[in-house]
């Protein structure tokens, strides 16, 4: 007989869920421990965001430089466009819905209540850099390889990028249930858990039509590109929707991608290009995600949102999402830096984050993949009048 395996996204609502039952029940000190475990971890998280922004954004400016192309521009250029509208979509819809969904103050009420609940101790884990200073040094890397086209450094690299992945995938991904069930057991010992999860349940569905809207924005666009019916389109594609609903991954949908991309009309050679590519640097669907969960958690603290501050956010996150990791709940990792250095989310807003994000992964993953094939329809207009 098959083990049943429970997935990220189940163990990360069973670990929230359970937070929350057992917070009003388990004794003090088993709650410390419980503290103790997320200050650690949050500091290891904090040691290292610099590390995976370097690690990963340097390496991928890298190979899009040495592959420099018409087409590649193109589609690079095209994704970050998909990617900032997707996030001004977001944030534009957040400001208007979320202050009659959520009552300011939700979440910073809980975390001052939190505060009986120290840990036993803390271990300061100092980063090598700020965040700012590893995207700066990032860029200067990843540029400076692209046009020193070095076998070694690049190679070097790579081999960096790889040691940043296994970490993401067999250290910190293991551990973010047990980092979320601590996260939702001191909010349950301070008596708000019940708020904080009505409002998620309500930031979740605003999320999904967000994720549809988009999409049929986006193959509005195709139609438009392509004089054929957006509708057609996007139905022809719904079966890489729901493959990678069931896959969390959009590495592994690509197959699935591929063969409806040139279903709707879209040249093999084109196809073959844009849409691995696009699995690797478009992700429309987790970037609004991260939008809309970072502007309703800083209403849930009683934070000002200015927009000044947020269109920052959302330029910059666009960037760090070209080199967000294929691992499950990959993206808002990569998303870490910047929200911890644009927007000043310490542990306990991360950790909300991470919960939210991955909750929603599957859809996430899905609006992204469906998008990559709007994306090659365009592309593929302009190929065909070259």
């Amino acid at each position: 007989m098959k083990k049943f395996k429970v997935g990220l996204v189940g163990r990360i609502i069973i670990a929230m869920v359970l937070g929350m039952l057992l917070g009003g029940v388990l004794p003090l000190k088993v709650t410390r421990v419980f503290t103790t475990f997320n200050g650690l971890f949050s500091q290891f998280l904090g040691f290292i965001i610099p590390l995976l922004i370097v690690g990963l954004v340097a390496p991928a400016i890298a190979d899009i430089g040495r592959k420099a192309g018409r087409m590649l521009l193109g589609t690079t250029l095209l994704a970050y466009l998909a990617t900032l509208i997707s996030g001004f979509a977001s944030y534009f819809t957040s400001v208007g819905l979320f202050p009659g969904l959520i009552e300011p103050g939700t979440l910073s009420q809980s975390l001052a209540q939190a505060n009986d609940a120290a840990p036993y101790f803390t271990i300061e884990i100092a980063p090598l850099m700020g965040v700012m200073t590893a995207l700066i040094l990032a860029f200067m890397l990843g540029l400076g390889m692209a046009n020193v086209q070095g076998a070694a450094l690049h190679g070097m690299f790579n081999d960096f990028r790889e040691i940043i992945y296994r970490t993401i995938a067999r250290v910190i991904i293991p551990l973010l249930p047990l980092f979320i069930f601590g996260i939702a057991l001191n909010m349950a010992y301070s008596g708000q858990a019940a708020a904080v999860l009505s409002v998620f349940i309500k930031i979740i569905g605003v999320i999904f039509v967000l994720h549809i809207a988009v999409l049929l924005f986006q193959y509005c666009v195709a139609g438009l590109f392509s004089k054929r019916n957006p509708f057609g389109l996007l139905l022809r594609m719904l079966p890489a929707y729901f493959t990678a609903l069931g896959t969390q991954s959009s590495a592994a949908t690509i197959p699935v991608t591929l063969r409806q991309t040139i279903a709707n009309g879209v040249n093999k050679d084109v196809a073959g290009f844009v849409v691995p590519l696009c699995a690797t640097i478009h992700l429309s669907g987790s970037t609004l995600k991260i939008v809309a969960c970072a502007i309703a958690i800083m209403m849930m603290q009683g934070s000002a949102i200015e927009f000044s501050q947020l269109a920052g956010f959302i330029l910059m996150l666009g960037v760090v999402m070209v080199a967000a990791p294929g691992v499950p709940g990959g993206a808002i990792m990569a998303a870490l830096g910047v929200l911890q250095s644009m927007l000043g989310f310490g542990e306990q807003e991360q950790a909300l984050m991470i919960a939210l994000y991955i909750a929603m992964d599957n859809f996430g993953t899905a609006c992204n993949v469906t998008g990559d094939g709007a994306l090659a329809v365009i592309i593929n207009k302009f190929y065909k009048t070259e």
